[in-house]
C-alpha cells in the first residue's frame, strides 16, 4: 500500500466511474425500447481508445515532434535511464528529445517492453544532473506502474459515458411515456461532466504515485521536489501553445505544459504542484515550506 493510499483511491474512483456508467445504462433500459444505437456509439468510443492505447507512444511522440537520440548524442540520458531501469529490474525504454524550450518530460508506451521516455530540450537545459535523474525516475515509474493502461481504461469508460450522454440529448431523452424526461436530460448533461472529473481525479492520483515511486527508485525525493519547482517556473515563462495535438498529450507530461489559472487549474489532469512538493518533502522527513 502506498503511503497516501493512491492505489485504493484509484480503485475507488474506477468504482464510481463504472457506477455512473451502469446507472446511465439502467436509466436508458427503463426508458427506451432500444438502446442499440447508443451502445454502437459506445463501442466506437471504446475502439478508438483501444487504438490510442496501442499506439500511445507514436501519437504522443508525434504530437511533441520528438526525435530519437543515440547514446553518443545524449550520454547522460542513457546513463541515468539505464541505471534506473536496471535498479527497477525492468527493460530500458527508447529515448527521445522534443525540440521545444518548454521544460517537460513524459513516458509513454503500452508496457515496459514497448515504452519510450522523452525530455524536452528546455528541461535538459534547465535541470541539473540530480534533478534530471529524479524526473526520469518519475517517468519510468509511470511505465512500470502501467499508468498508460490505467489512463486508457479511464478514458474509454469516460468516453462511453460521454457518447451515451450525447446520444440521449440527440434523441431527446428517449420515449417520454416510459421515463422521466427531466431525469434523462439531467443524466445526459451531468454524467459526462462527472465522468470527466473522475477521469481527471484518476490522472492526478497516478501522478502522486509516480512521484512517490520515482522518489523511492532514485532515493532522492528532494531532487524531484526541486525539479518540480523549476519546471513550474519554466512553464510560466515558456508554455506550450494550447493546440489540440498538444492538449491530447498533455496528461502524459510531468507537469501541465500550459499557462493557466482559475478554472484551468481546477480542471487540470495534474495535481497542484505545491501539494506534490509538500508530499515529497514530507517523504524526505522535512517539514513542508
Amino acid at each position: 500500500m502506498h503511503k497516501h493510499y493512491n492505489g485504493l483511491k484509484t480503485a475507488a474512483l474506477f468504482g464510481v466511474l463504472w457506477a455512473v456508467l451502469l446507472g446511465l445504462g439502467a436509466l436508458i433500459g427503463s426508458s427506451t425500447k432500444s438502446a442499440a444505437p447508443i451502445w454502437i456509439m459506445a463501442l466506437i468510443g471504446v475502439g478508438t481508445t483501444a487504438y490510442g492505447y496501442w499506439n500511445s507512444d507514436k501519437i504522443a511522440l508525434r504530437a511533441m515532434q520528438a526525435y530519437p537520440v543515440t547514446e553518443a548524442q545524449a550520454p547522460q540520458l542513457y546513463q541515468v535511464v539505464r541505471e534506473l531501469s536496471a535498479r527497477a529490474q525492468q527493460p530500458m525504454p527508447r529515448i527521445y528529445v522534443s525540440p521545444t524550450m518548454t521544460p517537460n518530460a513524459f513516458a509513454t508506451g503500452r508496457n515496459p517492453k514497448n515504452a519510450a521516455v522523452c525530455c524536452t530540450e528546455g528541461i535538459l537545459r534547465l535541470l541539473d544532473a540530480r534533478e534530471l535523474r529524479a524526473v526520469l525516475g518519475h517517468e519510468l515509474m509511470h511505465v512500470y506502474n502501467r499508468d498508460i493502461l490505467t489512463s486508457s481504461v479511464a478514458a474509454a469508460v469516460a468516453g462511453v459515458i460521454t457518447s451515451v450522454g450525447q446520444m440521449l440529448l440527440f434523441f431527446g431523452g428517449g420515449d417520454r411515456r416510459n421515463g422521466n424526461p427531466i431525469a434523462m436530460l439531467a443524466m445526459a448533461l451531468l454524467a459526462p461532466l462527472a465522468a470527466s472529473l473522475i477521469q481527471m481525479a484518476i490522472s492526478r492520483t497516478r501522478e502522486f504515485d509516480a512521484d512517490e515511486d520515482g522518489a523511492a527508485l532514485t532515493g532522492d525525493p528532494l531532487a524531484l521536489a526541486s525539479a518540480l519547482r523549476k519546471i513550474e517556473q519554466g512553464i510560466q515563462l515558456a508554455p506550450l501553445p494550447p493546440e489540440q495535438r498538444l492538449v491530447n498529450a498533455s496528461h502524459l507530461m510531468i507537469a501541465n505544459p500550459f499557462r493557466g489559472g482559475g478554472m484551468a487549474k481546477m480542471f487540470s489532469t495534474h495535481p497542484p504542484m505545491s501539494e506534490r512538493i509538500n508530499r515529497l518533502e514530507r517523504m524526505a522527513g522535512r517539514s513542508p515550506r
